[in-house]
């Protein structure tokens, strides 16, 4: 029962730390215009896709890993 609990708990503690490191990384919405647009905009002027980079997200995905491994192992045996 406490491997299910603690496979739980480093589960969403990965999220969440993964939705913590993502909010840190710089300002989500932006109070600009792009060009061409009729007033401001919640979407951020280029963020592209560096945000979701494995550099800075590993301790959670490992986290998260660690977690689902629990969870399946208590399940199999």
């Amino acid at each position: 029962m406490a491997i299910i609990l603690i496979g739980a708990l480093l589960t969403i503690a990965g999220l969440v730390y993964m939705a913590g490191a993502a909010i840190k990384r710089g300002q989500l919405s932006g109070g600009s215009a792009p060009a061409g647009s009729t007033g401001p905009t919640l979407e951020p002027p280029r963020r592209g896709l560096r945000f979701l980079g494995l550099s800075q997200d590993w301790p959670g995905l490992l986290m998260m890993g660690v977690g689902i491994l629990m969870l399946l192992s208590v399940a199999i045996l």
